[in-house]
């Protein structure tokens, strides 16, 4: 009986840990769709975008700090000027260029519009990974087509929300008024045009972060400390960008209001927390898999903009979501694949040990150091030659 709960009980663990990663970014898209909804309606209301940025990574280091200090006080790597300029890189390519993009291209699009042209970040995200071989290739798996494939259907998708609205759905009892205050001369104008082009840097940036933070994290493991850097950084460059653009003193105040909500949540929840979450999966699942998950944020933000700010849905939105689903489905199921081959089998007799010509049974090794050729000397009898057995094998490193 006790051998029984103790077999369920191991069972229960290992799903959750297996759906651990899926979790958390479910999670963090929900945080996403709330940044968007929040800021859209600070910038309404007058809040300078770049004030905004600096604020906002203002909170997200000093709510990271302290966890980093107690926690990684005795993993944290030491601090080199390599490593520092790296963090001010990676400072200024997703606070300042990401998030002040992505704050400018709002102010002249709309929430839905925003987060539907930011799931272009899958597809240039597996792009630039391809160029840094972290992303393999082999066009005859099933797991590469899936991948390649879900991140086209994915963009295609995005590209239909942008292009084509069709006809209202009433799917909640909402005003016909449209929140963000965008006419539809601004649509069709230079405004417009101009979001369009602010977003999709920002989505250029977002995608490049994303990969050199995986890069960074095998230099500097300690997630903590590397995300309150990253905000601190971003803080200072935000800091000198918003006072050489924003000379107006007030622009700085804050109050008991949206600006206040809008910079501690935004700081708090998706710089801070999210920092995190990203660099955790990051280390097991790769670049790919965490921006797979941005579609999911563009269909909550739909139906949040709809409940909360009376925004219209839209029949191409409900189909493009649909499409997004697809290529989402797809582009995960070739990352699981590649998981799950990357962990190796658990050792069996058959497997871990040969016997050598006239000695003991001996283990073979896992992984042999810089990715040496394993060799196996195959047992044979006294008239009959030593052969060996010679196979490429990289280092597998298993991160949790």
């Amino acid at each position: 009986m006790a051998d029984e709960e103790s077999s369920s009980h191991g069972k229960v663990v290992k799903v959750m840990k297996s759906a651990k990663p899926y979790l958390l970014m479910v999670g963090l898209q929900f945080g996403f769709a709330g940044m968007y909804i929040v800021s859209k309606s600070t910038l309404n209301h007058g809040m300078n975008q770049y004030v905004l940025v600096v604020y906002r990574n203002a909170f997200a280091a000093l709510s990271l700090a302290p966890f980093a200090l107690l926690l990684e006080r005795k993993t944290r790597p030491k601090m080199t000027i390599p490593i520092f300029l790296q963090i001010m890189v990676l400072g200024f390519t997703e606070p300042i260029l990401d998030q002040g993009f992505s704050y400018l291209g709002m102010k002249y699009t709309s929430t839905s519009f925003t987060s539907a042209l930011m799931n272009a970040v899958p597809s240039i995200t597996f792009v630039i990974a391809l160029i840094f071989r972290l992303e393999k290739v082999k066009m005859k798996e099933r797991r590469s087509q899936a991948k390649i494939i879900g991140t086209m259907v994915t963009f295609s998708g995005t590209l239909l929300m942008t292009i084509y609205k069709g006809p209202v759905v009433d799917l909640f009892t909402s005003s016909k008024s449209n929140y963000n205050g965008s006419s539809s001369g601004d649509e069709t104008g230079k405004h417009w045009l101009l979001g369009t082009i602010f977003i999709l840097i920002s989505c250029t940036a977002w995608s490049s972060f994303y990969v050199m933070q995986s890069i960074m994290l095998k230099k500097y493991p300690a997630a903590l400390s590397l995300s309150a850097l990253i905000c601190a950084a971003a803080t200072v460059q935000g800091g000198v960008l918003a006072v050489a653009v924003e000379h107006n003193a007030s622009a700085w105040k804050l109050g008991w209001d949206s600006k206040l909500l809008a910079a501690v949540y935004a700081g708090v929840v998706n710089s801070g927390i999210a920092y995190y979450v990203q660099g955790a999966v990051m280390k097991s699942r790769g670049p790919v898999f965490v921006t797979a998950f941005n579609p999911l944020c563009m269909v909550i933000v739909a139906v949040l903009g709809s409940c909360i700010l009376a925004e219209t849905i839209h029949l191409g939105s409900i189909i493009g979501a649909i499409i997004i689903a697809v290529g989402l489905y797809s582009v995960v199921w070739g990352k699981s694949k590649d998981y799950s081959d990357s962990v190796p089998p658990p050792p069996s007799s058959s497997s871990t040990t040969t016997i050598p010509k006239g000695g003991e049974p001996q283990e073979l090794p896992l992984t042999s150091p810089n990715g040496a050729k394993i060799v196996d000397f195959a047992g044979n009898n006294s008239d009959q030659q030593q052969t060996e057995k010679s196979v490429n094998v990289p280092n597998i490193v298993l991160k949790s």
